[in-house]
């Protein structure tokens, strides 16, 4: 029998990620140059930590919780939540590393019982999404840095983007040859993955390989090509996915002319083309579908939703451009204005439950 947790305790766990997210950002911008307030300059080194564990960790683990609907599973995002805060407090990073992981196990565990319970492609690319997770944040309790740590985090927030587009916007039906060139995209990937973990170089080559080959293959197999023409939240849904999808092509076409990542140059670049194009595009996208159901709110579409998308786009062009021309100036103000596109997401975001909650009094009249 199903025993769910109640949407007030829900919440706390959705702004112990959030909290993350603020403070992932302001390390962030304190590693570009900027002073922004911080508890404390040691979190300039946990700004990596902070967004893929603290936040996206928390958010997703949430989502999977909700979806199955067990008390236990929420032990996952409890888990993350909590390594977050212990990283954010000060407390030594193996206190928060440890939690993470823990919940990592958690979230793996939840994730196997989905795919029992569901034996389809999408579930196994979400369990192995979660896999990546947990031995990304094993790796890094164990002792080893942060860039042979990151590549397992990108697999983390790839595949499980990846299996939630198989699901929730119910892809084109794929042919034999289109899901026999999924798994071998999804093989090299994790092969990709590991050799980048394993090297001491950062020789990104292979897992861009496999990124180039997921970008074409969501843009010839997604739905939102279609739903492109549409009007209102299914548009902007679809803007945020194709436009996501190119900029998974721009990091994978970085990886695969950059031999070596350069720190504060290419690798700054190929990371954030994924992990802030990519994957807060998708963010931005899925948004109004998922936390709906995670916080049983309503959020109205407004098409101010576009004013976010489009400064995080031109902010990145920016900021990857004073990457790859050693223009630190434009790399710092590309940043700066990331952050900002990410504050108006969480301002839209506020001002569309606002707007539901009043089509919701009106109904009651």
């Amino acid at each position: 029998m199903k025993r769910d947790l109640p949407v007030s305790y829900r919440m706390p766990l959705l702004m112990a990620g959030f909290i993350c997210l603020a403070l992932g950002i302001g390390s962030g911008l304190w590693r570009l140059g900027w002073q922004f307030p911080l508890p404390s300059t040691d979190l300039s080194a946990l700004h990596g930590s902070l967004m893929a564990g603290g936040f996206l960790g928390t958010v997703i683990a949430l989502e999977r919780s909700v979806a199955i609907g067990q008390r236990w599973a929420y032990l996952a995002p409890f888990s993350t939540a909590l390594g977050g805060l212990a990283l954010v407090a000060g407390f030594p990073w193996q206190i928060g590393a440890g939690l993470l992981a823990a919940g990592g196990v958690v979230f793996a565990a939840a994730s196997v019982q989905v795919f029992l319970r569901q034996r389809a492609l999408f579930t196994l690319t979400l369990l192995l999404g979660a896999l990546c997770w947990l031995l990304g944040s094993l790796l890094w309790l164990g002792g080893l840095g942060i860039a042979q740590v990151v590549p397992w985090w990108i697999g983390f927030l790839v595949l499980t983007i990846a299996g939630e587009r198989l699901e929730l916007s119910r892809f084109l039906p794929p042919s034999p040859n289109s899901k026999m060139a999924f798994f071998v995209i999804i093989a090299v990937f994790l092969a990709g993955t590991l050799l980048a973990s394993l090297s001491s170089t950062g020789n990104p080559r292979l897992l861009a390989t496999a990124l180039f080959a997921l970008a074409l293959w969501f843009l010839r197999q997604d739905v939102a090509r279609r739903t492109i023409r549409q009007q209102g939240l299914t548009r902007f849904i679809a803007a945020c996915l194709l436009s996501g999808y190119a900029w998974l092509l721009v990091g994978a076409v970085i990886g695969l002319f950059t031999p070596q990542l350069m720190p504060g140059s290419s690798y700054d670049a190929f990371l954030h083309a994924v992990l802030l194009g990519f994957v807060f595009s998708m963010i931005f996208g899925h948004a109004p579908i998922i936390l709906p159901a995670v916080a049983r709110i309503k959020m109205a579409y407004h098409p101010t939703f576009y004013v976010p998308l489009l400064v995080l786009h031109v902010s990145l062009a920016a900021r990857i451009a004073g990457d790859l021309l050693q223009i630190p100036h434009c790399r710092s103000a590309g940043g700066a204005l990331n952050a900002l596109a990410l504050l108006l997401f969480v301002l839209s975001t506020v001002g569309a439950v606002i707007r539901g909650n009043r089509q919701i009094a009106r109904a009651e009249r």
